[in-house]
């Protein structure tokens, strides 16, 4: 019986994994770096242990100071959470060796499909569908797709239309996989274009049962990083159903599988092909949960302690779909945004499974996800207007999100009809611009109301030549406003637009205004009326768009680039980001090398224009 259970992860898993611990009796141990000294899963576990350090590869991937804090600790078993080491053999053999009980299939089995390479070719001799495996060496046929053979979620994992921009492309991914999983081994697929995503949840114990917890389609993709996921998928029918589900019992029996793992596919029409065995929680794990009715952790703890499943899997009911909220920057290609976040707050009959709350700090070393919010209704189209509603009713402060395109995914037409695919985001437009002058009027009342002298507020004047007026920045926009004192409000202004009363609610957090209403959030910074002079860049000066470490320089000293040119390439929260010339010219400065680190706003790389 496991008594004290560690948990070998961070953040939003960690903190799921506690909540089932806490309702079964179980004490919980966390495990924190430096960065994640303060964050809400320390905070809710029974004991913490500190990992030195900040980095992953420094902390949560040291597979022999996370055995040494279970010891330390006391505990008895060890749950890997998903990412990091939790399809590692060698970690679950070490866990074991240490005599603590690993949450989690035997290490043959992660061992076996490890590998995908390998996984792939045992999958195949099992009569399990596989697209074939193409040779990185030798690939000639485009387009392909690059996958990293360690690990998922979208690392190292790159799309090649042509040949020329292969072995860039290869390079990339290598180094991507080796900084996420510790190993740089790569393989290539054909691509498969509009196909789909989908994938089986199984359960199994050790007395030869193994239940099948239906299908979840996971195509709305960017950069090959889920972001919505549901349950059951709209495209897969009856007879589909029986053949997926078959061929993911075959894939686990073959490999002797115990617990909770996820055999992932891709679909296209009736056809489908073996993609990966997941041997371990998947993120999107809730929709499953939600539509079965079973906890999944739970299962995972009970199985570990040698418990037997029911002869027969619970009945799907209903319809679930989870978005992932992550907090990047859409008007900077999606780049990764870190720093504090002052509110986080999601309404409404949703389940909200979250690693951040008010005041959490986000850092650069981690993977930008905020949270994950799921919606669980009788029909498809009424989960995902619960969702697109909680959304868009959230209270998300103090840093830049993906909310709004989940919102409009939820509502476009095409998603709602189940017509969705791998390329879905590419081939559908949801730019959408918001007016930010109603916010900033909104913003500017609200600021009013806290400039008053006595109980008048500041610029009231019995005989008026002007109103008074103020000035923000919406991203890099100047949006200046007047506005009438004597209307000043606190913190929510209700303006009339149109004939439609709107009300808008302000909070500010020193220069940052958020401002959310019915018609959309947006962020401000209040202009000072007497800025400070600003520092000076010198012309053709690229700066760091974010804190991170450069791993590839591009260029030399004296190099002539063309306008697009790659300069080098930043690794930010377990990304690449490619830094470009944005003109054409002669490189006169190169202040940075390999592995180093830098801020936001550093100067890297002086292109002087020709």
């Amino acid at each position: 019986m496991i008594k004290t259970l560690l948990i070998a992860n961070r953040g939003e898993i960690a903190r799921r994994i506690i909540r089932t611990c806490r309702d079964s009796g179980i004490r919980a141990v966390a495990v924190f770096s430096d960065p994640d000294a303060d964050s809400p899963h320390v905070r809710e576990a029974d004991l913490a242990v500190r990992l030195p350090g900040a980095t992953p590869a420094e902390t949560y991937l040291r597979a022999d100071l996370l055995v040494e804090a279970a010891l330390r600790a006391g505990a008895d078993a060890v749950h890997p959470g998903y990412g990091f080491l939790s399809e590692n053999a060698d970690f679950a053999r070490k866990v074991q060796a240490a005599g603590l009980t690993w949450v989690g299939p035997e290490p043959d089995s992660i061992e076996a499909m490890g590998s995908k390479v390998a996984a792939k070719k045992r999958m195949a001799a099992a009569g399990v569908p596989t697209l074939p495996e193409l040779d990185p060496e030798t690939v000639t046929e485009f387009p392909v797709l690059i996958k990293a053979s360690a690990g998922g979620g979208g690392r190292g994992m790159r799309i090649v239309r042509e040949k020329a921009g292969f072995a860039d492309a290869l390079a990339s991914a290598r180094r991507e996989a080796e900084s996420a999983f510790g190993d740089p081994t790569v393989f290539c697929e054909p691509l498969l274009e509009h196909a789909r995503h989908v994938e089986v949840q199984v359960l199994a114990d050790r007395h030869g049962t193994v239940w099948v917890l239906g299908e979840r389609e996971c195509s709305i993709q960017r950069r090959h990083q889920k972001i919505v996921e549901e349950s059951p998928s709209p495209a897969v029918t009856g007879e589909v159903r029986e053949r997926l589900f078959a061929a993911a019992t075959a894939a686990a029996e073959s490999i002797g599988y115990v617990g909770a793992g996820t055999v992932e596919f891709m679909l296209k029409g009736e056809d489908f092909h073996f993609l990966e065995v997941n041997t371990r929680l998947q993120v999107e794990h809730p929709v499953t949960e939600l539509v079965h009715g079973v906890d999944l952790v739970d299962w995972q703890l009970r199985i570990a302690e040698g418990a037997a499943l029911p002869a027969q899997a619970p009945r799907p009911r209903g319809h679930a779909i989870e978005v992932r909220l992550y907090a990047e920057d859409p008007a900077n290609d999606w780049r990764p945004a870190s720093g504090t976040l002052h509110r986080f707050h999601v309404p409404g009959d949703v389940r909200l499974d979250s690693g951040v709350e008010d005041g959490s700090v986000v850092s650069v070393h981690y993977d930008p996800m905020l949270a994950k919010v799921i919606a669980h209704a009788p029909t498809r189209r009424a989960a995902a207007r619960k969702l697109a509603t909680a959304l868009e009713s959230a209270r998300i402060h103090g840093l830049v999100t993906n909310r709004r395109l989940l919102v409009d995914v939820l509502r476009d037409d095409a998603f709602l009809r189940g017509d969705t695919h791998t390329g879905f985001l590419t081939e559908h437009d949801f730019t959408r611009t918001v007016d930010p002058q109603p916010f900033a009027l909104a913003a500017a009342l609200a600021q009013a109301a806290t400039r008053r002298i006595g109980t008048l507020p500041l610029g009231w004047r019995n005989v008026r030549s002007q109103r008074p007026k103020a000035r923000f920045l919406h991203g890099e926009e100047l949006v200046e406003v007047e506005y009438d004192p004597a209307q000043a409000t606190a913190d929510t202004a209700v303006l009339d637009l149109d004939g439609v009363r709107v009300p808008f609610h302000v909070a500010r957090y020193g220069d940052l205004v958020e401002v959310d209403s019915p018609r959309g959030s947006v962020s401000l910074t209040v202009v000072p009326r007497f800025p400070e002079p600003e520092a000076k860049l010198a012309p053709g000066a690229t700066v760091a768009p974010m804190p991170g470490t450069v791993v590839r320089v591009s260029v030399a000293r004296g190099d002539v680039v063309e306008a697009g040119a790659e300069l080098l390439v930043l690794e930010a929260m377990k990304m690449e980001h490619r830094v470009l010339a944005t003109s054409a010219g002669t490189v006169t400065e190169l202040l940075v090398e390999n592995a180093r680190q830098v801020n936001a706003g550093d100067v890297l790389v002086v292109v002087e224009e020709q």
